[in-house]
């Protein structure tokens, strides 16, 4: 009888450490997906080739301006109280997820800011919402500003 208990005891033991040992590869398994799956980020959908592409001159830009296209500043309030394309309107790039209603669908919209790089952000954001005529100011207020077009 001793012997048939300790059979049983020993495949008793055996079975646990078998769903223990199951146990410990799905936690791990799963760990690895999670570590491993991150969101895509905007830039992403939208690769820089694509954002290059729709990156304009400030001559290009200064046309745009003087046949009426929407001007978009993504700057903060304090950069843009020190100066700002005439006409232009501010929502700062952190803002503008939440506010795309206030900009129009059937019209060139120009994305600047100082240097150029948060209009890129703020033209991926547009795409990605579905605008199709965006630009993005290349080199920025700091370019426009060298070529001496108006600023406010």
């Amino acid at each position: 009888m001793t012997r048939k208990y300790h059979s049983k005891k020993h495949q008793k033991r055996k079975l646990t450490w078998l769903w223990v040992t199951l146990g410990a590869l799905l936690i791990t398994a799963v760990g690895i997906l999670a570590l491993n799956t991150q969101p895509v980020p905007l830039s992403d959908v939208y690769s820089t080739q694509t954002v290059a592409a729709m990156e304009i001159s400030p001559a290009e830009a200064y046309t745009k301006f003087e046949q009426g296209a929407f001007f978009l500043d993504v700057r903060g309030q304090d950069e843009w109280d020190q100066f700002h394309i005439q006409g232009s309107k501010l929502i700062p790039l952190d803002q503008l997820a939440a506010r795309l209603a206030e900009l129009p669908k059937d019209q060139d919209i120009v994305v600047v800011c100082l240097s150029g790089h948060r209009s890129q952000n703020g033209t991926t954001i547009l795409l990605q919402a579905g605008f199709s005529h965006v630009y993005c100011l290349n080199g920025g207020l700091q370019a426009w500003k060298d070529a001496n077009y108006p600023l406010e």
